[in-house]
């Protein structure tokens, strides 16, 4: 039984799972569109919402952890 699990593992490591969601957000906030499947986009989702409200945000704080996540300085500018 899955009780208390937050998340899907993907098939994939927890390093490996890390890295293509911050490339899929960066990506998706870059060209505002991805093609993938439903159930990364659900994976997605939380974390891309999660950057737009720091960029609503826009503290000091805020566009520093939206840099440190996002890792494109074009991107976070233009979020």
């Amino acid at each position: 039984m899955r009780h208390r699990k937050a998340g899907k593992e993907l098939g994939r490591n927890p390093s490996h799972r890390r890295a293509m969601l911050r490339n899929m957000v960066t990506s998706l906030l870059k060209h505002e569109q991805i093609e993938t499947t439903d159930v990364k986009a659900k994976a997605v989702r939380p974390v891309a919402e999660k950057m737009i409200t720091l960029a609503k945000r826009g503290d000091l704080h805020a566009r520093r952890q939206a840099l440190a996540y996002i890792q494109d300085k074009e991107t976070t500018h233009r979020l």
